[in-house]
């Protein structure tokens, strides 16, 4: 039987228990995709359009592209399939009738509220507990370490700082997604 180890000390406690919440999302994620018949990357591409849709701004194949990493045929791929699913719509710009702009379906919406509605209730109600000051510490805390995290998969995906990978750590593929 494995002896414990020595504590770690605060910074590490706190990145096992960050590793720890990303594997459990990430398993309720790869569930959620699972069972609505959706690629890992359809449902990162669903997250990044209701992010945009959230912020007011204007999402396109290639903004979409570029935050999924994948080139436009893979983009064009997974909006093919989200389209055939009823979940994205794409229309054209009332501005610039070239321009084609993307947006989540209601289906899309009232699918993530079903599965993921509880969840983020629960968690709304947990950070509602908190004072005001609990709550930009909290938050400038995950926006620091969504920073950190960010820069670590630029360097991966540029290959710079990526000991014995593949440059593909940080999800990123960057290239061709025929495989997806």
């Amino acid at each position: 039987m494995a002896e414990p180890m020595d504590d770690p000390g605060p910074g590490l406690r706190t990145v096992h228990r960050l590793r720890a919440l990303t594997v459990e999302l990430d398993l309720l994620a790869a569930s959620f995709a699972q069972r609505h018949g959706l690629h890992p990357t359809d449902l990162r591409a669903l997250i990044a359009l209701l992010d945009a849709a959230r912020e007011g701004t204007p999402a396109t194949p290639g903004r979409l592209g570029r935050e999924l990493g994948v080139n436009s045929a893979g983009t064009t791929a997974v909006l093919d399939r989200l389209e055939r699913l009823g979940l994205v719509r794409r229309t054209r710009d009332g501005h610039d009738r070239r321009r084609v702009l993307l947006e989540v379906t209601g289906r899309a919406v009232e699918l993530g509220q079903g599965f993921f509605g509880p969840l983020i209730g629960e968690v709304a109600a947990l950070v509602e507990g908190l004072s005001a000051a609990e709550r930009a510490t909290v938050e400038g805390f995950l926006a620091s370490v969504r920073e950190v995290v960010a820069r670590h998969a630029e360097e991966n995906v540029s290959g710079g700082g990526n000991v014995g990978g593949n440059g593909n750590e940080g999800g990123r593929s960057g290239g061709d997604a025929q495989a997806e």
